[in-house]
């Protein structure tokens, strides 16, 4: 195993399925076949204190599992096309995605539904994480939220009040944990909106206290 896939796997966390018999469609190519090989070692993890979240392949009817968060009904259908073609295999602390799509890795802003490619293979892949976990992660302010709150629950991540592409502070206090799935689907809507609308218009969302 390459050398900073296998750093990020000793500083991850325990294994969130099992490792046996691990398979991913084809049509992923050789990033596909990069991620089982990271995922026959150790299936689905956190790590920089739950910043990093790497889904398990499970079972399609498990939202925690790969399968599961790649259905479009959970989430990806809100996004109106702008999610379509990627396989999202990981998470930072605010919901960010990173997902497979042609040769190439990405990530993926839920906020304004725009991806902008990362990296040509999961080592590089990991090197970007590693080389710069608190920018990549959000680890700052998810090791200072949790250091006041508690540990973030599995499956939630961390959710600006006011979206930070509408101004939001990158502050703890303007940080709420929210189940994962439903963040997505929530900034989906502001994405479109953002998307669709013309310079100037008025955007709505609905700010959390």
């Amino acid at each position: 195993m390459e050398a900073s896939i296998s750093k990020l796997l000793q500083i991850s966390g325990e294994p969130l399925g099992s490792t046996s018999d691990i398979e991913l469609n084809p049509a992923y190519g050789r990033l596909g076949v990069e991620l089982a090989e990271l995922l026959r070692a150790v299936n689905g993890f956190y790590a920089f204190e739950s910043a990093l979240h790497v889904f398990p392949v499970g079972s399609a009817g498990d939202a925690l599992s790969q399968e599961g968060w790649n259905e479009d009904q959970l989430w990806r259908v809100e996004y109106c096309g702008m999610a379509d073609g990627y396989l999202f295999f990981a998470e930072d602390c605010f919901g960010g995605q990173f997902g497979i799509r042609g040769e190439m890795i990405y990530s993926f802003d839920p906020e304004t539904g725009e991806a902008s490619p990362m990296a040509a293979s999961m080592e590089e892949w990991a090197s970007r994480l590693l080389g710069d976990f608190e920018v990549e992660t959000g680890y700052p302010l998810a090791h200072e939220w949790q250091s006041r709150y508690g540990q973030l629950q599995q499956g939630f991540r961390l959710l600006p009040k006011r979206p930070f592409v509408l101004g939001g502070e990158y502050s703890v206090h303007n940080l709420h944990a929210l189940d994962a799935a439903k963040g997505m689907r929530l900034r989906a809507e502001l994405a479109v909106q953002i998307r669709d609308l013309p310079d100037g218009a008025v955007i709505k969302y609905s700010v959390f206290d």
